[in-house]
């Protein structure tokens, strides 16, 4: 058995059964690496992370440093991008990739003033999302080219690149 495959394998017992879609990484030994993400989520996911992280990586050159945080059993590993304030955050989830975006008050403002021009699903996912003092916390799922495009429309409305 080899190391990914004993993870694998730790991560089930953990949770006495096997993973379902949209479980998190909940192995806190060691932040996960590519090999891992990449098997956690499978193909089709993992190629909406790459190109969303190179995104990241060339629209905002030496802005981020991706760092890798543990929330717990419940919430397991998330990659966060930050600055002063919160980019973004991708959670690797079993099989599916979902990002976390937190719109502030002057970005919920522009979200506002785009409103139409988003998709409904999103506009609905951040109409139900609760306002907090901090903002409305939305947790966007990437399962195709035209989510990650949407969400990148958004991520550049939060954060123009440079």
């Amino acid at each position: 058995m080899n190391l990914r495959d004993r993870r694998h394998s730790r991560q089930e017992s953990d949770q006495g059964q096997p993973p379902a879609i949209g479980d998190r990484i909940a192995d806190k030994s060691t932040a996960p690496d590519e090999q891992i993400v990449r098997d956690w989520l499978g193909p089709k996911p993992f190629g909406h992370w790459k190109k969303l992280t190179s995104w990241i990586d060339l629209s905002y050159p030496d802005v981020f440093e991706p760092e890798w945080l543990y929330g717990g059993k419940k919430r397991g590993w998330s990659l966060r991008y930050k600055k002063t304030k919160a980019f973004c955050t991708l959670l690797p989830e079993y099989r599916q990739l979902s990002v976390q975006v937190v719109l502030g008050r002057a970005e919920r403002e522009k979200f506002e003033e785009l409103r139409y021009s988003w998709s409904p699903p999103l506009v609905k996912l951040y109409d139900e999302a609760r306002p907090y003092p901090d903002g409305r916390w939305l947790t966007v799922a990437v399962s195709s080219a035209d989510d990650r495009h949407e969400l990148t429309r958004l991520l550049s409305m939060k954060r123009p690149p440079p």
